[in-house]
């Protein structure tokens, strides 16, 4: 089973490609990963999801897309990300994941300034969705589809060509984003503090949990620290644990035969019953249901 590998800041560690063409394209599905969804992560490269089969519930920071087949989701580098099951149904995606520096070379160069930078440094903008409600989106999808036929084939010349491809993807995507769209830069402080927020939750979220101790560790007053991450996440701290608690728990559930108050305590409830109505919430169904569903269409 699939697993991310994150350092203390949340950060994938895993290589992307080379040094030489940082450029990775994998195939990939939720039900590959332990807990059946991938969980919060960022990295310094740029990635595009394009899903192939079922659907995917994908969240960039604050923001939450509900993507089926054919959709393409471009994140933006260093950015939270996870992407969990929809109604119990896997998704199939492919994802094309690259360093910016391809698209621009030097780092001083004007397409760095001009095209990349705003860009990147922009949290308004954590991702963008190419759902085809507007015609450039058929466009993006095209380039999107040649990069993988192009990294697939490995044909002469073929870094050159993707490298082309990226650019023209790139221009069609800055030449049709809203003009009024609001830039707001990155504060790296907050960022970071959101990271080691996130990091403590991975490492802890089978204990008590209260906020003090969070804040404490970032160095922010408890209310500070409560406004900063509704502002990044767009949900209360407190409701995403209950969260991240049921998505961690769903590895216990499917891979022992733990009984549901053993997959509670393992997960940090202290409930079984309160678990089971976080985990309904959460997922549609009760931890039975889902457990009997599961290991059912494994078989």
């Amino acid at each position: 089973m699939a697993e991310i590998i994150t350092d203390g800041s949340q950060k994938e560690l895993k290589k992307h490609g080379s040094d030489e063409f940082p450029l990775l394209v994998s195939y990939e599905k939720l039900s590959g990963y332990k807990s059946g969804s991938f969980l919060w992560h960022w990295h310094p490269e740029i990635e595009i999801t394009l899903v192939l089969d079922g659907q995917i519930l994908y969240k960039v920071n604050q923001c939450t897309y509900h993507m089926k087949a054919g959709d393409i989701l471009l994140g933006n580098a260093n950015v939270l990300h996870a992407g969990f099951m929809e109604d119990m149904k896997d998704g199939k995606y492919v994802s094309i994941t690259f360093l910016p520096k391809i698209i621009y070379g030097s780092y001083g160069s004007i397409l760095r300034r001009k095209y990349v930078e705003p860009f990147l440094h922009n949290f308004s903008l954590p991702a963008v969705y190419i759902d085809y409600s507007q015609p450039w989106h058929e466009i993006f999808s095209e380039y999107v589809r040649e990069i993988i036929t192009l990294y697939e084939e490995k044909k002469e010349f073929y870094e050159l060509d993707i490298t082309g491809t990226l650019q023209k993807l790139w221009r069609c995507m800055l030449q049709n984003l809203p003009e009024n769209l609001p830039y707001t830069e990155h504060s790296k402080l907050e960022r970071n503090r959101m990271r080691e927020i996130m990091d403590y939750l991975e490492h802890n979220y089978m204990n008590k949990i209260q906020m003090k101790d969070i804040a404490e560790k970032i160095h922010l007053c408890e209310s500070e620290c409560s406004r900063l991450f509704k502002r990044y996440m767009n949900v209360s701290l407190f409701t995403f644990l209950q969260e991240y608690r049921v998505e961690r728990s769903l590895e216990f559930l499917l891979s022992s035969d733990n009984s549901i108050m053993e997959v509670a305590q393992k997960s940090g409830f202290t409930d079984s019953n309160y678990y089971a109505k976080v985990f309904s919430r959460v997922k549609g169904c009760s931890p039975q249901k889902y457990r009997k569903q599961n290991i059912r269409e494994d078989m």
